[in-house]
């Protein structure tokens, strides 16, 4: 089973690396061809063409093993998302940042409330309330990925600009957020109708905690290392604080990646301890653990599963995912005193969903909200928007961005 693991993670790690520059040179970020090797690998592809190489490189059996290391690449990678987060970023910007975010993250989800009544007689899986299946559809069409926006605003050189840095701002108060509802959700979902005000008390207890014990703490031991690199030990420390940080998360009926990423944000991102962690960890991350995520979820990505009409319901779902990011991020920013170009393009680089979409259906998966049938149409979804940003904004970017 080790060797098909390894063998797993190779070869969407080699595909992912082939198929990189090609979308590169077509604007795209790297995560929309790691994505793709995903999918490649898996039945809805090699499946398809060599049954008896996909069933060698991805055998059923090997699934729990590859659902575990890419738990654990999530987990890191969640934890890396959160050490980005600047809050200096969101203070100079507050007003149009919170306002901005705010529609940008209620409209979604409330169109993906009504969505879901269309959705749920027809796609949601036998056992599941309608309430729990609205709440994550609605957060799945709020989801804006921060490291892909980061990047692709690195990328066209507009992170320094006005509208890249309220970009950022608007995807930093978006992820907090819909991170914090996502868990809020799998609380709802995982608790019994009476321990779901438990769960709502423990959660809010933690974030409490995070931010009046670990954050000093995280802190102090930041400063202590300024001058230095920090050691082995505390490296160490900060490895299994957020082991520790999943764990409590976890037991406390939300999920494990809400932890980390909150450790992340209250660990100070512009502190050497920050940047020694991002060298040390992000490579491994990014080129190693993270493909078992992607064949992970192209092992459970079937696109045969969808087929004739439905096709229609996946542009259905494109559009409503679309219409509302874009909407609420044109309505907030037009609120906030922004120019309609301006306020556009801001609403196209909100609609950039990418890898953290991918996480949230893997946990919606998981509790069985979604269906697999569903699951690979919100991953076309998620596909379809991310590919559409760079295109997209270069036709209503600000001359004075470009």
């Amino acid at each position: 089973m080790l060797f098909h693991l390894l063998l797993a993670m190779a070869a969407v790690i080699v595909v992912g690396r082939l198929l990189a520059p090609v979308f590169r040179a077509v604007g795209q970020p790297p995560v929309v061809g790691e994505v793709i090797a995903g999918i490649v690998l898996g039945p809805s592809l090699l499946g398809r063409l060599s049954p008896d190489a996909f069933r060698y490189i991805l055998p059923a059996d090997v699934a729990p093993l590859l659902g575990i290391v890419a738990q654990l690449g999530v987990i890191l990678y969640m934890f890396l998302v959160g050490l980005e987060l600047n809050p200096d970023v969101v203070r100079q910007r507050v007003h149009a940042a919170v306002m901005t975010s705010l529609a940008s993250i209620l409209l979604p989800f409330a169109l993906g409330w009504v969505l879901a009544v269309y959705l749920y007689p027809r796609f949601a899986t036998s056992d599941v309330a309608f309430t729990h299946f609205a709440l994550f559809v609605g957060v799945a069409m709020s989801i804006t990925a921060f490291p892909v926006l980061a990047r692709i605003l690195t990328d066209r050189r507009m992170s320094r600009t006005e509208l890249g840095a309220l970009a950022l701002s608007c995807a930093a108060v978006d992820d907090i957020t819909a991170w914090c509802l996502l868990a809020f959700i799998v609380g709802v979902v995982q608790a019994a109708s009476g321990g779901v005000v438990f769960v709502i008390l423990m959660t809010l207890a933690f974030i409490a905690f995070m931010f009046t014990v670990v954050r000093p703490i995280a802190g102090r031991v930041a400063r202590q290392v300024e001058d230095r690199d920090p050691s082995h030990a505390t490296i160490a420390m900060v490895v299994v604080a957020v082991l520790v940080a999943a764990l409590v998360t976890e037991g406390i009926g939300v999920h494990a990646i809400f932890g980390a990423f909150l450790l992340g944000t209250v660990t100070p991102h512009d502190s050497r301890l920050a940047r020694v962690i991002k060298e040390r960890f992000e490579d491994l991350v990014t080129i190693l653990l993270l493909p078992a995520f992607f064949a992970f979820t192209g092992m459970r990505t079937q696109i045969d599963l969808v087929t004739g009409s439905e096709w229609l319901v996946v542009a259905l779902i494109i559009g409503v995912a679309t219409a509302g990011k874009f909407g609420g991020t044109l309505l907030g920013a037009r609120v906030s005193g922004l120019s309609w170009r301006s306020a556009a393009s801001l609403g196209i680089l909100m609609n950039t969903r990418g890898l953290m979409e991918l996480i949230v259906l893997n946990v919606g998966l998981d509790l069985g909200v979604i269906s697999p049938k569903l699951f690979t149409m919100m991953v076309l979804m998620a596909l379809a928007t991310t590919m559409a940003t760079t295109p997209v904004l270069r036709l209503t970017m600000p001359a004075t961005n470009r």
